[in-house]
């Protein structure tokens, strides 16, 4: 009888062998550290000493920390005393590598060297953008001043302008629109409102002329809010009204409508913002 085998994970497999090879790593550093620091002691209090970092020891005792390399290890050439320089050591007398026996596998830094090539660097940037500056400021063109405006300049162009503007006598005497009756559009929304939630456009117009018929029913619908009597809130694109039950006029249990959250001005005017509707009164005022 044949046993099925499971297929092998190599994807997990690999990542358990590598974290086993990381912890034998973390291991053997360690064991290296503690061997070739075994037969130093502290400079300042003969303590014994633990590596912290690379190229960095500290000391159990009186907690100071040095370089083992630059402390204990001298040049096999000259005998001279290494120092480091910026990634490796070499000798402070003939200058030639000194290879560091207190590094496992990693690379020290001269944190010192590169801090003040940092410096530099952005030093460097700024006096770049100073450069750039100055180089468009004194590019810049110095301001124009427009010359007078000369309407006779060209032929014609005032007859045209006063073509645009003329208002002949008279035109003002008659109406340009009906009058607005604000009881008659009340009483047109109490006869067709719902003590349910309906939308605004479902309220038949009253008037013929159907933009200015929407702007007056609108008009309607914020007074009647405003005084408690109907709710009215936005739903995305549409304006939803409803009749306000008799003894809920001053508790807000719904969504917030303009009897309740948008008293005031600045809430009828954010209100229709947010609805959508504009009181266009351009041709009216204007002519």
């Amino acid at each position: 009888m044949e046993v099925e085998q499971e297929p092998l994970d190599i994807v997990s497999q690999a990542f358990c062998m590598a974290a086993v090879v990381e912890r034998f790593m973390e291991q053997a550093r360690a064991f290296y550290y503690a061997v070739m620091l075994s037969g130093y002691p502290c400079p300042g209090c003969g303590g014994s000493l633990e590596m912290v970092s690379e190229g960095t020891c500290q000391c159990h005792s009186c907690g100071s920390s040095f370089d083992p390399t630059v402390t204990f290890q001298r040049c096999e050439g000259c005998g001279g005393k290494p120092r480091l320089m910026v990634r490796r050591y070499q000798c402070s007398c003939c200058g030639q590598d000194v290879a560091s026996r207190f590094l496992f596998d990693g690379l020290v830094f001269d944190a010192e060297y590169f801090r003040q090539k940092m410096a530099e660097s952005r030093e460097r940037k700024r006096e770049l953008r100073e450069r750039v500056r100055q180089m468009l400021t004194q590019g810049r063109s110095p301001a124009i001043q427009p010359e007078p405006m000369d309407l006779a300049a060209m032929p014609g162009l005032l007859e045209a302008l006063d073509g645009l503007v003329r208002v002949e006598d008279g035109g003002f005497d008659a109406p340009l629109f009906p009058a607005f009756s604000l009881s008659r559009y009340q009483s047109h929304i109490h006869a067709h409102i719902r003590p349910f939630p309906m939308r605004f456009d479902q309220i038949p117009p009253l008037s013929e002329n159907t933009r200015l018929d929407r702007i007056w029913r609108f008009i309607a619908i914020l007074f009647l809010a405003h005084a408690g009597i109907i709710d009215a809130w936005q739903n995305g694109p549409d304006i939803l009204v409803m009749k306000r039950e008799i003894g809920l006029c001053s508790i807000n249990t719904g969504p917030p409508g303009i009897g309740s959250g948008f008293r005031g001005a600045s809430g009828w005017f954010g209100f229709v913002r947010s609805s959508g509707l504009r009181v266009a009164c351009r041709r009216r005022c204007v002519g």
